[in-house]
């Protein structure tokens, strides 16, 4: 398996195979049935790893455990000045996302297993801001569902207190915890952890349906039309091409700025790249690829600019009724 990224599962079994029987026994006894299931099945298919793979992930493992323990111990923010001054901004920011998030998933599970209905007749009626917090918890589909459920001049109020959430101190996340805990049995303690914002409500409006999302995007803009604006351009990124059905992308590229469409590609994964050449003549096809043999040293940032103006193109366009954009197989095609 050398020179295979390895899934995050591997990665698990690659570790507890490292650490030898004995204590990968023990650790065992802190994992759930499903989880042993899970992680073993890994194991009995996991391949020969080269001595270079087995050294990255025993690293990747070791740095995610020290920022977890430097947060734990100092809060987010010293953890991300002296992760910074140990490896250097862009590394830092790439461990506390990834430590976060899981921190952030082992927060409220127990409202993450819950049906939409239950949890709407529990927190219908609470203060906007406690539902924001409680949704900025849950799965992207349960919070649109309550959502759209709740009370036209509350869904606004509480989009926005998503959108705007950051990082909330634990005192917070116990007390709500403790309101839920006659319907919910699960109290979890947290060190500040980002919880909502723009990326995550964009995810929440992603599972809408379309009859909701206009409505909450009209409003919205009367009251914070900046803040309308970056949920919305988050909604679609330049990855999520692929996605799209031969159609739509078809239409969009007669739209596309040429100069653009390089820049954009040059700095896109291959699946989105073959996506797009396969969708455009033969002509334009060769076009483009001849221009990308001789585009050199681009800068990222006229890298997403260009993508940016291709999403900004393909919203327009189906806001316009000229393409798709597929909505998680909420929308209903009438072909």
């Amino acid at each position: 398996m050398a020179g295979t990224k390895l899934t995050g599962k591997q990665k698990a079994a690659a570790i507890i195979i490292s650490l030898g029987a004995d204590d990968a026994s023990k650790i065992y006894k802190f994992l759930k049935k499903d989880e042993i299931e899970q992680l073993t099945y890994e194991i009995s298919r996991l391949e020969h790893l080269s001595p270079q793979v087995m050294e990255d992930t025993l690293k990747d493992f070791y740095d995610l455990c020290l920022t977890q323990k430097v947060i734990t111990e100092g809060g987010f923010e010293y953890a991300r000045n002296v992760l910074e001054k140990a490896f250097g901004s862009q590394v830092a920011t790439s461990l506390l996302e990834r430590v976060t998030k899981t921190m952030r998933t082992k927060s409220f599970e127990f409202v993450r297993k819950a049906d939409y209905k239950n949890l709407l007749a529990i927190i219908q009626n609470e203060h906007p801001q406690t539902i924001a917090l409680i949704l900025s918890y849950a799965r992207a589909d349960q919070a649109s569902a309550v959502i759209a459920d709740l009370p036209k001049e509350k869904r606004i109020d509480v989009v926005e207190r998503i959108a705007k959430m950051d990082r909330t101190s634990p005192e917070i996340v116990r007390y709500v915890e403790q309101e839920l805990e006659k319907k919910f049995n699960s109290i979890v303690s947290v060190d500040f952890t980002e919880i909502g914002g723009i990326n995550y409500v964009a995810d929440v409006m992603n599972n809408m349906d379309r009859g909701n999302e206009k409505y909450i995007f009209d409003e919205l803009n009367k009251k914070n039309a900046k803040l309308a604006d970056e949920i919305r351009m988050r909604m679609f990124v330049f990855e999520d091409i692929v996605t799209m059905d031969t159609m739509s992308i078809q239409r969009f590229l007669r739209e596309i700025d040429s100069k653009d469409l390089v820049y954009a590609i040059k700095g896109s994964n291959k699946d989105v790249a073959d996506m797009l050449f396969s969708n455009m003549s033969t002509k334009m096809g060769e076009t483009i690829k001849s221009e990308l043999e001789y585009t050199h040293n681009v800068r990222l940032r006229d890298v997403e600019e260009a993508q940016q103006r291709i999403v900004s193109v393909i919203r327009r366009l189906e806001e316009e009724g000229e393409l798709i954009i597929a909505k998680g197989g909420k929308d209903d095609i009438i072909v």
